[in-house]
């Protein structure tokens, strides 16, 4: 708080400090933004010039005024490894600050800064979701050329409708669009799912449409290999 009154109004406090306010991630770093038509250099404080933050990029918490968790989390993705944002976004979602469809949401409408292309491409790897239609156009040419030839689609298995499924093997493949968001009511029905096919003697798998879409040749070698041991 020193710090931001410090620096005039309009000020607020950002980038990694703002991280730390929020609770996303430690720092002792304290970092502020004011207008970028002032400045004021102050002894132990970063300060940052910017233009097109508005009165939708900053909030109070806990008595400061500080950009948003979205803000916030944009400026962090200029710096943060991919392994370390997503750690921010997941901690952002656990204290209920923001959800991954909230702040995809966010990202469409705040105009582009440096760091929001990058914190998008992360949540489209999560958020990333298939028609059904558009799912077995995908997933079906990969299981026919692991040779397990056409799956029954949609079928109620154990008590649940399942995507994909092949009798004669017991093997039923089960597909997730949105994984970075898992409410625990959806996790808590997907281990009853999987755990009543596995009581019925199936073997069940799951893979993220992400993976189905852009990572083909790991979805490929996994099922190539659990067929393989079904098989034998």
């Amino acid at each position: 708080m020193a710090a931001v009154l410090s620096c005039g109004l309009g000020a607020i406090l950002s980038h990694a400090a703002a991280g730390a306010h929020w609770g996303l991630r430690p720092s002792s770093l304290i970092e502020v933004s004011v207008p970028s038509g002032r400045f004021r250099q102050r002894p132990g404080t970063v300060v940052h010039r910017r233009s097109g933050l508005g009165e939708a990029d900053a909030t109070i918490h806990r008595g400061i005024p500080v950009t948003t968790p979205t803000c916030t989390l944009i400026d962090l993705a200029v710096r943060l490894p991919l392994a370390e944002l997503e750690r921010a976004v997941n901690e952002a979602d656990r204290l209920k600050l923001l959800t991954p469809g909230s702040l995809r949401a966010d990202l469409e409408v705040i105009p582009s800064r440096p760091g929001s292309a990058r914190l998008g491409g992360l949540l489209d790897r999560h958020t990333f979701v298939l028609t059904r239609s558009e799912l077995e156009q995908i997933f079906i040419p990969i299981a026919l050329r692991v040779g397990l030839g056409l799956p029954l689609t949609r079928r109620w298995l154990s008590g649940f409708e399942v995507d994909f499924h092949w009798p004669h093997l017991g093997l039923v493949v089960e597909t997730d669009g949105l994984q970075y968001h898992r409410t625990p009511f959806q996790q808590a029905r997907d281990r009853l799912r999987d755990q009543a096919h596995t009581a019925a003697g199936l073997t069940p798998l799951r893979f993220t449409q992400h993976q189905v879409k852009f990572h083909p040749g790991h979805v490929e070698r996994t099922l190539r290999a659990v067929a393989g041991r079904l098989a034998a």
